[in-house]
């Protein structure tokens, strides 16, 4: 121990240098005060929540309606609704340990890397509100405070009224212990010119089947091409190295390898889709647990061109013998349109890598993909894309001048709980940056989710394969309302 007053470095027997140590001291014991007075002022906020009386009605319910309905309603994805207080006080304690471990409601991003607009985390105020409920023996309250339901609840649509609805032709039966299918749904827009969509949202008929859908647009010329294929009898889908199973596409097993398709010729692939061919057109919207609508950011818009058919592909499922019963589906599709051509218009485009292979067992199986930016643009969303061994993915960008930036990091993927990002701010991405997408796969005995750790495992639709997607939006100019050169010479004098 170094003892100070002995050092004659710290000698201080001067009045001055006496009377220097007192203020020091009084300042100290000042700043004392004050911080044991915020301390104990805290405590009293802290105290004063806890004696307030919190009831569902007129404090936990404004929640639960903004936080947890997407899920937490009838006949959906989650165990229980939390629209009434009968139906979510039998589960307050089990509500109180997931808000507390921030385990729900499920928000898997690093907050390091983006800002996002969708954030749905709960604030500490919210989950001491939750807490406080839980603790003082979930009330009730007053049946007045409480707050109207939003209407999507009662069978609305949240884009609001629709001004086109498209609806598969017919009803899809699941029976338990049906196989995992990808099944296409045509139907006809019917538009005699091209058509921009601001909004969509699709709602599934029953959720209880179906785990995503995916809504393409397949041109004229597109949908000429698929049925002459068919008249020869050629499956769409099938190549050198996938083939056909039932209704799935799936990657043969000795086909070539490339797990780093940033550095590998033909692992990688830039798409429009995301299900893996070009015959399936554009991505117009999309549904997945924990996904929410489309919803354009103003000013854009996506193109329908006229006479394009919308092609509904339903992945059902019946999540693992989970089903007691029959179930049909009828899945349909609302689009507010624009009333005019668009300054700019979002497309859907995709980094995978269809050529991975991950060895039986492997704990952490590293899957590369990249692509190199071809024109300046604008990113607006991120939806990374696994299966039930993805484990975490990456999006980064390397900039032209060799600058490398992390845009998005979900260290805890879930393929029970599939969100599209959006950016509070739309990233502008010049021409020349190359977007580098890495995940990791656990193949090992300890996913707790993995169908089976034996297996080697390559690309396919079902839910026992994988996928390795980074989906985004990105926004460019439109063609049609770009402005055209002002006229030269003969041309502008009119001679």
């Amino acid at each position: 121990m170094v003892r100070l007053e002995n050092s004659a470095h710290f000698d201080c027997s001067s009045t001055a240098c006496q009377e220097k140590s007192m203020k020091s001291k009084k300042v100290a014991f000042a700043v004392l005060v004050v911080i044991l007075g915020m301390i104990g002022l805290g405590s009293v906020i802290a105290d004063s929540r806890m004696k307030r009386e919190v009831t569902f009605n007129k404090d936990v319910a404004p929640i639960f309606f903004s936080k947890c309905a997407d899920c937490h309603r009838p006949n959906d994805i989650a165990p229980m609704s939390l629209l009434s207080y009968k139906d979510a006080r039998p589960w307050a304690r089990s509500i109180k340990e997931k808000v507390v471990s921030r385990e729900m409601p499920p928000w898997s991003p690093d907050p390091k890397y983006g800002e996002f607009s969708n954030d749905c985390r709960l604030s500490q105020s919210d989950v001491d509100t939750i807490t406080a409920w839980v603790d003082q023996g979930a009330k009730e309250g007053n049946p007045r405070d409480l707050p109207t339901a939003p209407q999507f609840l009662t069978g609305g649509w949240q884009i609001g009224k629709p001004d086109v609805t498209l609806q598969i032709p017919e009803e899809w039966t699941v029976k338990p212990g049906d196989p995992d299918n990808y099944i296409n749904f045509f139907v006809p827009t019917n538009f005699t010119e091209d058509t921009w969509v601001q909004a969509a949202e699709i709602q599934p008929g029953n959720r209880k089947v179906v785990h995503h859908v995916i809504a393409f647009v397949v041109t004229p010329q597109a949908m000429a091409k698929r049925k002459e294929a068919e008249s020869q009898g050629r499956r769409p889908g099938a190549s050198s190295v996938m083939y056909i199973d039932g209704t799935l596409r799936r990657t043969k097993m000795d086909a070539p390898v490339n797990d780093d398709g940033c550095n590998t010729d033909g692992a990688s692939r830039t798409r429009r889709g995301g299900g893996g061919e070009e015959a399936e057109g554009a991505l117009l919207a999309g549904y997945a647990p924990g996904k929410g609508i489309d919803v354009l950011p103003a000013g854009t818009a996506k193109k329908v061109p006229a006479g394009s058919t919308i092609m509904f592909q339903v992945h059902y499922s019946a999540f693992a013998g989970s089903l007691e019963k029959p179930e049909k589906d009828r899945t349909r599709m609302g689009l507010i349109l624009a009333k005019e051509p668009p300054d700019k218009m979002l497309i859907t485009s995709a980094v995978a890598n269809t050529m991975f292979k991950i060895p039986a067992g492997a704990g952490s199986h590293e899957v590369t993909a990249c692509m190199t930016v071809p024109i300046d643009l604008e990113v607006v969303t991120y939806m990374p894309h696994m299966h039930l061994r993805g484990k975490d993915m990456k999006y980064e960008a390397v900039y032209p001048d060799g600058r490398r930036e992390t845009l998005l990091w979900v260290p805890k993927f879930s393929f029970s709980w599939q969100t599209m990002y959006y950016l509070k701010k739309p990233l502008s991405i010049p021409k020349g940056t190359k977007i580098i997408v890495t995940a990791h796969f656990d193949n090992s005995a300890k996913n707790k989710y993995n169908p089976d750790p034996a297996k080697e495992v390559r690309w396919g639709d079902p839910t026992y394969d994988e996928m390795m997607i980074g989906w985004f939006d990105i926004v460019v100019p439109n063609p049609a309302k770009m402005l055209k050169p002002a006229p030269t010479g003969k041309a502008a004098s009119g001679k």
